[in-house]
């Protein structure tokens, strides 16, 4: 048995043990599924005639093999809202009430499309939770366009949780605010500069008009926004010394403090994802798809695949067998990348098959550095001045 038939065997046996029949109503979905998977894994791209050089099957022609992905990509009848919830559940199944879930919202650009996905910011990257994609000419999208992926991260987690929603400016939205609050979700959302702020006894004025001096970070607590008047709000106005083009103006439904830079700083865990679904892993990039759907299945396909990467890469750390597949002295690859090197290596040579579809709830124990002299690095220092 060649690895791509011996990953495939295992891959169905764990999709078949989460997944419901009541949800793929025909397991030739979920068999062309585990081929892409397996495609994805071996070739590093989401090139369908890529794939059509693993799948092992009776077909002889590569045509046929290309359609045979390009007709599940396309299938009407496959819900990623309805594939994908079985599998995370599973994945989350150790994860006790009253967890904290930080949920990073983004967008990214995909030729003439946009994907808006929320995911669990998790050990340095992101699990994808929800997504959606549409043709849009910008990453900048309406409330009503992205909230039924807020909807969707609302049904997919335990309704006792704490939610804390992470986005960046182009979310900041009235709607969002309200959405927030009536679901008593914690935010940490970014600001553009011509906010309209409204400190008690003081005049409107832009949030840029209070941007600090070079290094200092300025707390402002209990004011309103926009013209609407949102609030009471919470925010910290911060401009990086080493940054001096790029503030940071931040809402927060807390009080302020140094703690809401860092707590913001999680969403940058997102960007490191979309970066393994393009350039940095899948090159999702490439896909030629026309559709919004299409482009909705195939990160059905990378979601499921990210997950079972990065429960294949805890096992490996749990079992001391990273520096296996980390040419790192220190811990320098995040749980994907580890998972993913272990697979595509694991059946060569003789290794472990290791269990999947299960985040570990418990913190890193040994988060991953690019080098020690990174690591060495001061961390950024501000000045504190409390304004109330």
């Amino acid at each position: 048995m060649n690895d791509a038939k011996a990953l495939h065997r295992d891959l169905m046996k764990a999709l078949l043990t989460h997944l419901p029949r009541s949800v793929s109503h025909d397991i030739r979905r979920v068999v062309t599924l585990a081929w892409a998977i397996v495609g994805l894994c071996l070739t590093r791209t989401v090139r369908l005639t890529a794939w059509a050089e693993v799948v092992d099957g009776r077909a002889t022609y590569a045509a046929s093999r290309v359609r045979r992905f390009a007709r599940w990509l396309h299938q009407r009848a496959i819900d990623p809202t309805q594939w994908y919830p079985p599998l995370l559940k599973a994945a989350l199944r150790d994860w006790g009430p009253q967890t904290h879930y930080a949920v990073a919202l983004d967008t990214t650009v995909l030729g003439p499309f946009v994907l808006i996905r929320a995911a669990l910011v998790y050990r340095g990257r992101a699990i994808p939770l929800a997504w959606k994609a549409l043709r849009h000419a910008s990453a900048m999208v309406a409330f009503d366009v992205y909230q039924p992926v807020l909807e969707q991260v609302r049904t997919r987690l335990p309704a006792d949780s704490r939610i804390t929603l992470l986005a960046d400016r182009g979310f900041l939205h009235a709607q969002l605010i309200r959405y927030t609050q009536h679901h008593h979700w914690q935010y940490r959302i970014r600001m553009l500069g011509h906010t309209l702020v409204q400190q008690p006894r003081h005049a409107v004025r832009t949030v840029e008009q209070l941007r600090p001096a070079p290094g200092q970070a300025h707390f402002y607590h209990n004011v309103t926004i926009f013209g609407a008047a949102i609030g009471p709000v919470h925010l910290v106005v911060a401009q990086p010394a080493d940054a001096p083009d790029d503030p940071w103006y931040s809402a927060s439904d807390e009080l302020t403090s140094q703690q809401t830079l860092t707590e913001y700083g999680l969403r940058f865990d997102s960007e490191d994802t979309f970066l393994d679904d393009k350039s940095g892993g899948f090159q999702v990039q490439t896909s030629e798809l026309q559709t919004p759907e299409a482009w909705e299945r195939l990160f059905l396909v990378l979601a499921i695949a990210s997950l079972h990467f990065t429960s294949v890469g805890l096992e490996v750390g749990r079992a001391d067998l990273r520096r296996w597949v980390d040419t790192h002295w220190d811990r320098g690859l995040s749980s994907f990348k580890i998972g993913w090197r272990w697979l595509v290596q694991q059946y060569r040579r003789a290794w472990r098959v290791c269990a999947t579809f299960w985040l570990d709830p418990a913190p890193d124990p040994a988060p991953a550095i690019a080098s020690r002299r990174k690591a060495a690095r001061p961390k950024r220092q501000w000045t504190i001045v409390q304004i109330c």
